[in-house]
């Protein structure tokens, strides 16, 4: 027995490190579900941009190009062989790109404003109150 310490000891719960399991699998459902919706968005947005003639960047438009290595290896032209036949792919792929960043950020966005309504407050029960200071403006 410590000098300090005493006989009876009180057991608490230890506190869980991590977010609630609903929020992780919240999260990991977003994680999934926003690539998806932006990479649909961003066919159909250029569709719908090339049938309204929209000028886009001539360099984005068309089928893509691989380089000469890739048809030397039968792996690798396997693999990215299918790029090759989408239409419109470098557009496509920067407007999805786009529209996940935007997306990620209103999402952010919303999620702290309901977060500051919802979320604990901003002193716990074993913070000292913030001090109350009156200043008086300085004069010479």
């Amino acid at each position: 027995m410590g000098k300090y310490r005493s006989s009876s000891r009180v057991r608490t719960a230890p506190k869980s490190d991590g977010p609630h399991v609903i929020w992780r699998g919240i999260g990991c459902f977003m994680m999934l579900i926003i690539p998806v919706i932006s990479i649909a968005a961003g066919v159909e947005l250029i569709k719908y941009g090339v049938d309204q003639r929209w000028p886009f960047p001539y360099q984005l438009m068309g089928t893509p190009r691989l380089p000469e290595f890739f048809f030397k290896s039968s792996g690798l032209i396997t693999i990215f062989g299918p790029l090759t036949t989408i239409q419109n792919f470098y557009a496509i792929a920067a407007a999805s790109i786009l529209i996940m960043i935007l997306l990620s950020g209103i999402i952010s966005v919303i999620y702290g404003v309901v977060y500051s309504m919802t979320g604990p407050s901003r002193y716990g029960p074993t913070d000292a109150p913030p001090p109350k200071i009156k200043t008086k403006k300085y004069t010479r």
